[in-house]
């Protein structure tokens, strides 16, 4: 296999050479790398660099699709149609373009690569080993992303810990890239904690000090390091962080906690981050010019009234499992000039306990979002009955779309018993059912309908009004669907779908015209919201839970 070279073009049509920044993390997970490597990329694409990020995730799964969200947060869908890692979202967001799912590389990526390779010959009788096949392949994916992006930095993220067993040929690669790649074309920052003990008050270098010298023991020193911490880094413990890691003084940034994960990209700023990776891989100094994104992030702060929505879900014991749902609702909140509280509501409570449907009486809007299975489900289809029953905002998402046509169809139609086929096979009305071409499917990762799909918006309607156009684009993962022969029953009962792809075969926009707003999409809109661009059908939800709580009295529909 010839070897993949990681040479970009310039705007001037001669090659350039890509550079690498590696980030890992110490002492624990969920110290913010995502958010660190998305800051950092954004500085150096202000500075006029042309960028793309890359997220290493050492699991053995082959991608994030069979993972469940709350052990391992929301999986985040490319619109090539990748399951990816949460964090291609959060690069997506903060450089405001699209990523491929290459761009996520995982252990079963490459082994599985590894070994089809074996089956094939093509290690001619080699013994196939950790190094050097495995660290090749996780190279070859590296440099392939660099090329194909035509990036002059690509920003690599490692995700776990320095120290964990599955991360180890993942560090050995970026090691083997400083030697062939060389000093100027390679950067290491590592990314720790510094707690503070509350007894004393002091912040403690020590967790720092022991991760860079487990990352300096696998043969990589970092040049840089980025200490997280409740507030800023005091100058003396830098000093000893910089001391006893053998990193310039200058080269420690400290990155205290904000009121925004949108401001870090000018704290890190600030700090100086840019100087030491400009200096190592020998480029210009370029004007990073903040201006334009300071503007958009302006609007994230400062005292603003503020609305309240309730996400009712299945996994809101963890909130990383609807990231992207709620970073959409604080993009659309802010270019409304709000603030949005969100009221976490378990959908199985609501099932249980029908007081609780009191926490929906306080809130300006209810978000339905993604999920799968039985469980928790007869909660939230009894929440999207609720919304339209007492006027509240309701914007349904994939399984939301789909329980909330189940809700219309039991609760309008007179259907007690419909149902999706996903919760009850045996219904006698499946209103929602698989899609024709997933039947027969034996295995489950990566067969879902997925990724980006051209969407037909029809006119008049709330979602051509949305949109403003006939055309769209959405993501889309799902295996159930609308089921058609149902459609002529919930047009005549007052709830009109205004969106249709694939030539009309499937439905993608439900809305009831009477209701202040009741939307649903079968495509996930949140996917593509960025702060620099929120999308239309939550700003257009922001619009009327703003509607909502300025309302003397709310519109009640009757049952």
């Amino acid at each position: 296999m010839p070897k993949v070279s990681s040479v970009t073009v310039s705007a001037r049509g001669a090659q350039r050479k890509a550079k690498y920044v590696f980030i890992t993390g110490g002492v624990m997970s969920g110290l913010g790398k995502g958010i660190t490597t998305s800051s950092l990329a954004k500085l150096l694409e202000l500075s006029s660099l042309r960028v793309t990020c890359i997220k290493v995730d050492p699991y053995l799964n082959f991608d994030a699709g069979t993972m469940n969200p709350i052990a391992h947060g929301e999986v985040f869908v490319t619109d090539d149609g990748g399951e990816t890692d949460m964090d291609i979202g959060n690069y997506e967001r903060f450089l405001n373009e699209d990523l491929s799912k290459e761009n996520n590389i995982t252990t079963g990526q490459v082994y599985r690569k590894v070994i089809e390779d074996e089956r094939k010959g093509k290690y001619l009788g080699k013994c196939v080993q950790i190094i050097p096949h495995v660290t090749d392949e996780i190279k070859r994916r590296i440099r392939d992303v660099a090329k194909k992006s035509a990036a002059e930095v690509v920003v690599i993220e490692c995700g776990g810990t320095v120290g964990d067993i599955e991360s180890q040929p993942f560090i050995e690669a970026f090691r083997q890239m400083r030697l062939e790649d060389g000093l100027d074309s390679t950067f290491f920052i590592h990314v720790t904690l510094a707690p503070q003990m509350d007894v004393v008050g002091e912040m403690k270098t020590k967790p720092t000090q022991h991760s860079v010298q487990e990352l300096r023991r696998i043969g990589i020193q970092p040049d840089l390091i980025i200490v997280r911490a409740t507030k800023a880094l005091p100058k003396d413990a830098r000093e000893k962080i910089a001391l006893f890691t053998s990193v310039p003084i200058e080269s420690v940034i400290s990155d205290p906690d904000l009121g925004s994960i949108y401001q870090v990209p000018e704290a890190l700023y600030n700090g100086d981050v840019l100087k030491p990776i400009m200096r190592q891989f020998r480029l210009r100094a370029k004007k990073t010019d903040l201006t334009g994104w300071n503007r958009v992030v302006s609007r994230f702060s400062g005292t603003r009234d503020s609305v309240t929505v309730a996400m009712v879900g299945k996994y809101v014991t963890l909130m990383d499992s609807y990231v992207s749902v709620n970073q959409a609702l604080q993009h659309a909140a802010a270019v409304n000039g709000v603030g949005v509280n969100i009221r976490w509501v378990e959908s199985e409570d609501l099932e249980q306990d029908p007081s609780s449907f009191k926490k929906l009486d306080s809130v300006n809007g209810v978000v339905l979002p993604q999920g799968y299975g039985q469980r928790g489900t007869e909660g939230k289809i009894a929440a999207a009955n609720y919304a339209r029953q007492s006027g509240i905002p309701l914007l349904g998402l994939c399984f939301g779309f789909q329980l909330s046509i189940v809700s219309f169809a039991r609760n309008v139609l007179g259907l007690p018993d419909a149902n999706s086929t996903e919760i009850n096979q045996d219904t006698p009305d499946p209103v929602i059912d698989l899609l024709p071409e997933q039947r027969g499917l034996s295995e489950l990762g990566g067969t879902m309908r997925l990724g980006g799909h051209d969407i037909s918006v029809l006119g008049p309607s709330k979602a051509y009004d949305i949109y403003g156009s006939k055309t769209i684009r959405g993501r889309h993962r799902h295996r159930f669907e609308l089921n058609q022969s149902y459609i002529s029953k919930f047009e005549e009962a007052g709830m009109h779908f205004s969106a249709f792809s694939d030539g009309g075969r499937r439905a993608e926009i439900l809305e009831i015209p009477s209701h202040p707003f009741y939307v649903g999409t079968q495509f996930h809109p949140e996917y593509v919201s960025r702060p620099e661009a929120p999308e239309p059908v939550f700003v257009a939800f922001m619009k009327a839970t703003i509607a909502d709580a300025t309302s003397d009295k709310r519109m009640k529909v009757p049952a």
